[in-house]
């Protein structure tokens, strides 16, 4: 299998001091390490084959895709991004073209909290119906308690491209429950549904090499099918000791024993590729 892989999921940042400031009204946890750049990134992913990356926004970052517009200038090659944009402004798909031409390819959206209210303002309408016209990606951070809301706006956006993250956060208090698996393998009745096999220091038992994930994987490939699967390393979380970017490639390239040759091409780069960096590679 020939190296040329794309990580479908990455956050870069400065440090606190410079020009990019942080969102003042953030409250989140306060993130290790101090800082994590582009070039920091690429030490970790070139050795593992991987060329290509999708930036996410950062969440202390706020409204600002500043720092990751900046990285996808400087390597445009390399780089595509997901950004944030306001859904309480009346207008959002004004900001999400306007971004479009600045190496965004989909828009990040979190479900943290009552994800049925949340999905249900015009501004996020306004966003759905944006990325059903304009082809780009919505991404959405969620659980399992989002995945019926997120059904319902499918149903209603079913020309919406959809990204669900981190296979849906299954598994992050360290129980893979079976009827969360279904929920999020129903999904799969939207064509346009596609799925980050992603973040495996956060799921299960949260240590390498991750084996106690395939079952979950199993039955994300068996109801999309390769084509609609994208391995994401979420560095730099993964890259924290004990945790190393070569295992998560590793669980993708070498293990997992029901994956053909042929889907490891599919999940290590040729979904992300269709997806986020505008190349058909149906075939």
């Amino acid at each position: 299998m020939t190296a040329d892989f794309i990580d479908a999921h990455v956050h870069v940042w400065a440090g606190p001091a410079g020009p990019y400031a942080r969102d003042p009204g953030y409250s989140g946890p306060a993130y290790e390490p101090a800082v994590f750049t582009p070039e920091t990134l690429l030490d970790h992913a070139r050795p593992c084959g991987v060329s290509r990356v999708v930036l996410v926004q950062m969440s202390f970052y706020g409204l600002d895709n500043s720092y990751m517009l900046d990285a996808i200038r400087r390597y445009p090659d390399v780089f595509r991004g997901i950004a944030v944009v306001d859904d309480s402004h009346p207008k959002p798909q004004d900001e999400m073209l306007r971004l479009a031409h600045q190496g965004v390819r989909g828009f990040r959206v979190t479900l943290k909290s009552d994800p049925r209210t949340r999905l249900a303002t015009p501004g996020m309408e306004a966003m759905w119906r944006c990325a059903s016209e304009s082809r780009l990606v919505l991404g959405l951070l969620a659980g399992p308690d989002a995945l019926p809301s997120i059904d319902a706006m499918c149903t209603r956006f079913p020309e919406a491209p959809v990204v669900i993250d981190h296979m849906g956060r299954i598994g992050s208090d360290g129980q893979i429950r079976d009827a969360d698996a279904r929920a999020l393998s129903n999904l799969a009745r939207h064509p346009e549904v596609c799925v980050k096999i992603s973040a495996f220091y956060a799921l299960g038992r949260k240590q390498a090499p991750y084996d106690d994930l395939a079952p979950l994987i199993r039955a994300l490939y068996e109801a999309y099918g390769p084509k609609r699967l994208m391995w994401a390393s979420d560095s730099p979380f993964q890259v924290q000791p004990p945790h190393t970017y070569r295992g998560s490639v590793d669980l993708i390239r070498n293990r997992l024993a029901f994956l053909l040759d042929e889907d490891r091409e599919w999940l290590l780069r040729k979904t992300a590729e269709r997806i986020f960096f505008g190349t058909r590679t149906d075939a």
